[in-house]
């Protein structure tokens, strides 16, 4: 049993594309990450190039994969605790041209995978590790609109909604503590496929609702945002069942969202919508004893 590294897109597609594909909700990370690669170039997150990897049992079989978009953290599949620290010990040892001990930023992925990696690479690099975000997985079942609803209507936002939607976008990221984000790329994106709706009082936008292309079958609701000053309306669940609907519409079999686990009023709205929890997950970052900035 090993782990395979590869900087070469289409090498793990061939070899690890099918894992990745077989279960697509609980993979829709490595979906919407592999897709804007495909789409955008390796360095459609950054300048620096992308690391992917797959582990295969002794009968080769994939049953798990990592891939990294510097300077992001990893982003790692559900694993054995095994192959989580496996995977943490072969990237201390990486050269200049990946992640080397005292570059990765940190780690996300499923509890228990993202756990072990983060002991055994604190353990083998001095670095010590926070908590960023623990996240749930929800997966739509039955979507069920607010009764009664907030004021408004949902529309889809449109080039000429850019400077909103970028100075939104960015106020969300700065909220969650999300950085590293090419904005305008992301905002240009959605526009062009009409992943972006807003929710409009008197004509006035209120709250910000947008959602994945449909990959896989699926689509995943991100982000959701109301300014401070609307919030306690119902705006944004009013926004989200809009680009709920929207993604079903289009053609998606199943609708996904993460939730911050320290937001008990985000993950009770989304359940009363009709989303249903799938999995857990935690982000991790990274602090070095030498103070050498993550890469």
């Amino acid at each position: 049993m090993a782990w395979h590294l590869t900087p070469e897109l289409e090498a793990f597609d061939a070899h690890a594309g099918a894992f990745v594909s077989g279960d697509p909700a609980q993979n829709t990370i490595f979906v919407t990450i592999t897709a804007m690669l495909r789409r955008r170039g390796l360095h459609a997150f950054s300048a620096r190039p992308p690391r992917f990897g797959w582990y295969e049992s002794a009968d080769g079989q994939v049953e798990a994969v990592f891939v990294q978009t510097p300077p992001h953290p990893v982003r790692l599949s559900a694993a054995s605790r095994k192959a989580a620290e496996e995977l943490a010990q072969l990237l201390t040892a990486a050269d200049d041209s990946g992640p080397g001990p005292s570059g990765l930023s940190g780690v996300g992925g499923p509890v228990d995978a993202a756990e072990a990696f983060s002991a055994r690479w604190c353990g083998l690099t001095g670095a010590s590790a926070s908590i960023h975000m623990r996240q749930r997985l929800f997966r739509l079942e039955d979507l069920v609109a607010p009764s009664p609803g907030p004021a408004g209507r949902a529309r889809v936002a449109d080039a000429a909604d850019r400077d909103l939607l970028l100075a939104w976008y960015r106020a969300f990221a700065a909220e969650v503590g999300e950085h590293h984000m090419d904005f305008e790329r992301i905002v240009d994106d959605r526009i062009e496929y009409g992943g972006l709706m807003l929710w409009e009082v008197d004509g006035a936008a209120v709250s910000l609702g947008g959602a994945t292309r449909i990959l896989e079958g699926t689509s995943r609701v991100a982000p959701v945002y109301t300014p401070k000053q609307w919030r306690g309306h119902g705006y944004g669940g009013a926004v989200t069942v809009a680009v709920s609907q929207a993604a079903l519409d289009a053609g998606a079999r199943e609708v996904l969202l993460f939730t911050d686990l320290a937001n008990p009023t985000s993950n009770a709205l989304y359940q009363r919508l009709g989303y249903r929890p799938i999995g857990d997950l935690v982000v991790r970052h990274f602090t070095y004893p030498d103070g050498s900035p993550a890469r």
